[in-house]
C-alpha cells in the first residue's frame, strides 16, 4: 500500500491533539491526572507507530497524492456534523452532559438517516456504557448544567 500525503496531516493533527490535552492535563489536580496522561500517552504512541507504518510504506511501495479517498465528500454532511459538535460543546456546558450527549447522538444520527430502532439502541448503550465507566467506575464528574 502506498503511503498517501494526505494522511501525513492527520498525523500532525494527531500529534497537536496529543499535545493539546497533555498540556490541558496540568490544569488538573495531581490525583486526576493519571488517567488522562495514560490516554494521551497511548494515543501518542498509536499516532507514532502510523507514522512509522507510512514512512515504510513509502520506502517500500512509494507515495501518492490520496485525494481519491475525498472523491464522494459530501460537504453538506460534514459542515452540518461539524456545526452539530459545535452546538454539543456548547451545551454540554449549558445543559449537562447527559442531556446534550442524547439530544446529540439523536440528532446526529437522524440526520446521517440511522434507522430510528439503531438510534435508540446505541443512544442508550453509549449513555449506559459512559455512565458506568465514568461516574460508577472512574468516579469522573461530568458536566453538570448551567441552566438549571
Amino acid at each position: 500500500m502506498k503511503m498517501k500525503y494526505t494522511d501525513v496531516g492527520v498525523v500532525a493533527v494527531f500529534y497537536v491533539i496529543c499535545g493539546l490535552f497533555y498540556s490541558g492535563t496540568k490544569k488538573l489536580p495531581t490525583e486526576s491526572q493519571t488517567y488522562p496522561k495514560f490516554i494521551v500517552i497511548i494515543l501518542f504512541g498509536l499516532t507514532t507507530l502510523y507514522l512509522i507504518q507510512m514512512i515504510m510504506n513509502a520506502v517500500k511501495h512509494g507515495t501518492e497524492s490520496g485525494k481519491s479517498q475525498f472523491e464522494g465528500f459530501q460537504p453538506k454532511q460534514f459542515f452540518v456534523c461539524l456545526g452539530l459538535t459545535l452546538l454539543y460543546i456548547i451545551a454540554v456546558i449549558t445543559v449537562g452532559f447527559y442531556v446534550s450527549t442524547a439530544v446529540f447522538l439523536v440528532v446526529s444520527l437522524l440526520f446521517l438517516k440511522v434507522k430510528p430502532m439503531y438510534i435508540a439502541i446505541a443512544t442508550v448503550a453509549l449513555l449506559l456504557l459512559i455512565y458506568v465507566a465514568f461516574t460508577l467506575f472512574l468516579r469522573v464528574q461530568l458536566p453538570n448544567n448551567l441552566l438549571f
